[in-house]
């Protein structure tokens, strides 16, 4: 450790305030004073509940207090919102001794909290307390290099803070050019346009009504709707059949290469892709299954499918007030309006062409955001390891 620094317990330069069990029978989504709960801290400037009842003055929260959520992912965040009540299971740093600076320690907490929240064991969710937080230990210089440290952060972490929201702003216009695009195509249409009916155009049929077991092992891949994203098939959680499961539901639907798999049932109702896979595999009732007629061709009825017009005229068509679902027979009649095939396949040429340029560029935004990631935490590093030299940072 650099000469003229110490190492001292949090508890010794600060005291932490706990939150308040407010009757949850008196929360509002209107009335009364906003109340900061675990999921309001991230964001740090607003709240999604109220507390329409009397409460105790020294529970409110102003705006530059740091807050610990206390329960899942435990990190320290300045609260930036209006005054604000503080809720159970939140907690507030504060009566900082005169040897400390409020922003040394904010800068400097997380880095503790996250390896205190590695190595906490959980049922169903992770706890700390108070008084683990109290005992972490940090290095703490001397008070005027604590005020040139956290100077330094202070402006290199806006600069980081605005190339991130360029970012940020950049890959949302990326993925938005593409879905204009998309739903220009669809929206316009053109010459020889003709209306169809899906069950026209299509053989239609869905996976298992049954639930047969399935593990992390086993011959055969049995696909569900966590495994169907936007255009393509996701093998990132997969799970397996015996033969015999396998080849009961396989006589019932029989997935091939170029098949179009949609989820017509639940949450992620509306999402298709195409298979590209080899190997047999199969599927559940909540995922249906299209073979293509000469009349559509696969990807184009994939990106019907997935554009907002697309997935607007099949969710006319939902059965069901608690779970979306979409019947077999409905999705036979939903009717939608295609051009000639080799229309078809120019569209999906250019789709594509767009598509890989858009990816390239969602590539080059992801790629930024993940260097200023790390760039914080290299800063971050040096700072408490007192190596942050007087030179500026730029950040570009």
């Amino acid at each position: 450790m650099k000469p003229g620094w110490e190492v001292k317990k949090l508890g010794d330069v600060l005291e932490i305030q706990n939150g308040y069990a407010f009757d949850s029978k008196q929360f509002s989504n209107e009335l009364g004073t906003p109340l900061i709960r675990i999921r309001d801290i991230k964001s740090g400037v607003r709240t999604k509940t109220n507390f329409n009842g009397q409460f105790d003055k020294k529970y409110l929260v102003e705006s530059g207090d740091y807050l610990i959520g206390m329960d899942g992912e435990f990190g320290c965040y300045e609260w930036n919102g209006p005054n604000a009540l503080l809720n159970q299971r939140v907690c507030r740093l504060h009566k900082f001794t005169s040897q400390l600076h409020p922003r040394f320690v904010l800068y400097g907490i997380n880095k503790y909290l996250k390896a205190i929240e590695d190595v906490t064991a959980f049922t169903t969710v992770k706890h700390i307390s108070s008084t683990q937080i109290l005992k972490i230990e940090i290095p703490l210089p001397p008070l005027p290099e604590q005020q040139r440290i956290v100077a330094i952060l202070d402006q290199v972490f806006a600069a980081i803070a605005k190339a991130k929201a360029n970012a940020e702003q950049n890959l949302k216009n990326a993925k938005e050019l593409f879905e204009s695009y998309l739903q220009g195509v669809f929206e316009k249409k053109g010459e020889g346009w003709e209306r169809i009916r899906l069950g026209d155009v299509c053989k239609i049929n869905d996976g298992t009504h049954h639930s047969p077991k399935n593990t992390a092992e086993g011959q055969f891949m049995y696909i569900t709707a966590k495994n169907i994203k936007p255009y393509h098939i996701d093998l990132t959680k997969i799970s397996y059949l015996t033969e015999a499961d396998h080849r009961a539901i396989f006589a019932r639907c029989a997935p091939v290469k170029g098949d179009v798999l949609y989820i017509k049932d639940g949450a992620t109702a509306g999402i298709a892709a195409v298979n590209t896979l080899d190997e047999e595999f199969s599927l559940l009732s909540s995922v249906a299954l299209l073979k293509c007629s000469a009349k559509v061709l696969n990807t184009f009825l994939v990106h019907y499918m997935n554009s907002t017009i697309g997935k607007k005229n099949f969710m006319g068509y939902i059965d069901g007030a608690a779970i979306t679902r979409i019947t077999l027979i409905k999705m036979k009649d939903v009717c939608f309006s295609i051009p000639s095939f080799t229309t078809q396949q120019t569209i999906v040429r250019d789709l594509e062409m767009l598509a890989a340029e858009t990816s390239k560029l969602e590539g080059i935004y992801k790629s930024k955001l993940s260097d200023l990631e790390e760039l914080k935490k290299s800063i971050l590093q040096k700072a408490f390891a007192g190596e942050l030299g007087s030179k500026i940072i730029e950040v570009s």
